[in-house]
């Protein structure tokens, strides 16, 4: 971004970067496809399952958290094989730590809706 845009324009300008970084993550990145199939079909299921607008978020939210460490393993991993096509170990490592953050993130909604799929049915 140019240094002169401020206010509103830079506000545009993000916008329009963000959706950018969101369209190429869409085509390129089969996970975020997934994930995103998975966060559409649960989003009228999260709608019906919740009974306040703070589990709404719960449920929701957690499922928006994974869309968002998906993004940023992803950028790390775009960076990394920009950086070159041999294999070094702290590449490797940084590859393997992106995909950690993804697991456990998927951990947050499995426990968000368990707990309150839970409470829904069995109390």
């Amino acid at each position: 971004m140019k240094p002169g845009h401020t206010g509103w324009r830079h506000l545009v300008y993000a916008a329009h970067y963000s959706f950018k970084g969101l369209r190429a993550a869409y085509r390129n990145e089969s996970a975020f496809r997934q994930e995103v199939g998975v966060f559409l079909l649960l989003l009228p299921i999260a709608i019906w399952l919740g009974r306040s607008p703070v589990e709404w978020i719960l449920l929701i939210g957690s499922c928006l958290l994974v869309l968002i460490v998906e993004l940023l393993n992803s950028a790390i991993e775009n960076v990394v094989d920009r950086i070159g096509s041999e294999h070094h170990e702290l590449s490797g490592r940084a590859k393997d730590i992106g995909s950690a953050a993804v697991m456990l993130a998927l951990l947050i909604p499995g426990i968000t809706w368990g707990l309150l799929a839970w409470q829904r049915f069995f109390m």
